[in-house]
């Protein structure tokens, strides 16, 4: 931990994380945010989900709808700034029809997420092998990723860890002004370049060995716990 560090924004994943295992968000967590919000402390949500659904969720919560989507593939910082798609959607949707052509020919359908609402990376549900549609698509110039919630399939060189640096920049602030909290492996990123970085008690082992911290408690509870581990910390400083 970066004993320099002084807390002026938190960023977190959302399934997992805000969450329970049922994807429903923890109401504490809200609250929680909702307290460092009042407190001029940002707030960014980063997610694998759409623009439509975290354009949603930010609202609901009450953050002011800066936000990282489509697991880096997109940025948005605050209602009054459009979206910034920091890859291009084409490759993947290209691997997509190869992987549901394919699977088809099995007798298997694909059951792709809100493909019209989704500009860089494409999803769909775990009901095939991810190494196995990594298989399929390797003649495609695209990354397959696992979150444990979905499987995506993204441009290289599309991660939250490159989104988080480009819209910091946007706020005006550094990575290290973060703190960071996460459960899954494309949350890695995140806690590295953020000044403190959370694992939750259910996180992947790879995200939990770049953790500062890894909470007791699993989840939205975890998240609670891991922030105000750290809220204490440095008030008492």
């Amino acid at each position: 931990m970066d004993e320099t560090f002084r807390l002026k924004g938190l960023i977190t994943d959302i399934d997992g994380t805000i969450t329970d295992p049922r994807r429903r968000i923890d109401t504490g967590a809200i609250d929680l945010i909702r307290e460092l919000m009042d407190e001029g402390i940002l707030v960014v949500l980063a997610s694998g989900n759409t623009s439509c659904f975290m354009d949603a969720v930010s609202k609901m919560i009450g953050t002011p709808g800066t936000y990282i989507g489509e697991n880096g593939g997109i940025i948005r910082n605050g209602y009054a700034h459009d979206i910034v798609l920091l890859g291009d959607g084409a490759a993947p949707r290209n691997a997509l029809q190869t992987l549901v052509e394919a699977y088809r020919a099995r007798g298997i359908e694909i059951e792709h997420y809100s493909l019209p609402y989704r500009f860089v990376d494409v999803a769909f549900a775990r009901t095939v092998p991810p190494d196995e549609v990594r298989e399929i698509v390797r003649n495609h110039p695209v990354e397959v990723l696992d979150t444990g919630f979905a499987i995506h399939i993204h441009p290289p060189g599309v991660n939250k860890g490159i989104a988080f640096s480009r819209l910091a920049g946007l706020m005006g602030l550094e990575t290290r002004d973060f703190l960071a909290v996460g459960d899954a492996e494309n949350d890695i990123e995140l806690l590295r370049r953020a000044g403190v970085g959370v694992a939750v008690a259910n996180a992947h082992p790879k995200l939990a060995r770049t953790a500062d911290l890894i909470t007791t408690g699993g989840y939205g509870e975890g998240f609670v716990e891991g922030v105000k581990k750290y809220l204490s910390y440095f008030l008492e400083r």
